[in-house]
């Protein structure tokens, strides 16, 4: 009885049970809900752009860091597009000291609209209003006026015992700047420059158009420092100039070398005028050429003004 009764009841069960052994395996091999969003904060900016360069701020309501100094003088309001790279280009400094200036974690997250110290501290540029001198009123004589002679009317006229004479205040102290810094700047404009390469001009500096001079040559060519300096710079992170040395020669003047087929020098390295630092190419540049800037205090000069004549 049992063995006949069982197989009609596990007959009977089958297409149940094959259908809840069904269903179990759909829900077991459906994968659960994952809510894709991007990373919060200011890393979803940056993974999706080139890194170190300026993204959108991830909350649009939120402070900028640094907002409280923009406008003033030493500081740099970062814009599409702008990396430290440039912006210490722009401003005649190593933006190794831009990051070390403003306390940068991470110097590839920057924003639109962020605020940055481009100057050391303390080094800004003075406010226009001066604080007034105050003058003392002094009584003036003439330089030559000669004391009367005896027994003359004025001589007669004056007192048997003369009253000393009130002390006369002293000029009032102004304050002038320190004499140190121009001579600094004096001293920063007496460099010895040279050509960073024998090769014929391409083309000359035209102020708002061209940043420098391209020298033509051969890949592999030496390129050469053009005065002594430390390099700030050596990379291929600036878009345009291909592979790059960025050399700084003082607190004013700094030199570009871009389109190099290979860059024979580091970041911190101490380079001598001459001393071959890259080698001629064509990256990021549709021939072979040396793109050659000198920049002082950030801003694009005339090369030609400052190279001894050839």
């Amino acid at each position: 009885m049992n063995a006949f009764v069982i197989p009609r009841i596990s007959a009977f069960c089958f297409p149940a049970l094959l259908a809840l052994v069904l269903i179990g395996c759909a829900s077991s091999t459906r994968k659960a809900p994952v809510e894709e969003r991007a990373a919060s904060g200011r890393m979803s900016g940056a993974s999706a752009a080139l890194p170190g360069v300026a993204v959108a701020p991830a909350e649009a309501s939120k402070p900028l860091p640094g907002a409280e100094n923009a406008g003033k003088p030493g500081y740099y309001t970062i814009k599409p597009g702008d990396t430290l790279i440039r912006v210490g280009l722009d401003q005649g400094q190593n933006w190794k000291d831009i990051v070390k200036w403003n306390n940068m974690d991470n110097p590839n997250l920057i924003e639109i609209g962020q605020v940055i110290r481009v100057a050391p501290p303390g080094a800004e540029v003075p406010s226009t209003g001066a604080r007034p001198v105050s003058t003392a009123k002094v009584e003036t004589k003439a330089l030559d006026a000669k004391p009367p002679a005896p027994g003359t009317a004025a001589s007669a006229a004056a007192p048997a015992a003369a009253t000393p004479a009130a002390p006369v205040a002293a000029p009032p102290v102004v304050n002038m700047p320190a004499p140190s810094s121009a001579a600094s700047r004096d001293a920063d404009d007496d460099v010895n420059w040279q050509w960073p390469s024998g090769g014929p001009v391409l083309s000359q500096f035209e102020e708002g158009k061209t940043k420098g001079l391209a020298i033509a040559g051969k890949a592999g060519d030496p390129v050469l420092a053009a005065a002594d300096g430390r390099v700030v710079y050596a990379g291929s992170g600036l878009r345009g100039y291909g592979n790059l040395v960025i050399v700084k020669h003082n607190n004013t003047y700094l030199t570009a070398y871009a389109h190099n087929q290979s860059l024979l020098v580091k970041e911190d390295q101490a380079v001598r005028r001459g001393q071959r630092i890259a080698e001629m190419g064509s990256s990021d540049a549709e021939r072979v050429q040396l793109h050659f800037e000198i920049r002082k205090q950030g801003k694009p000069i005339d090369p030609a003004k400052l190279l001894p004549t050839r």
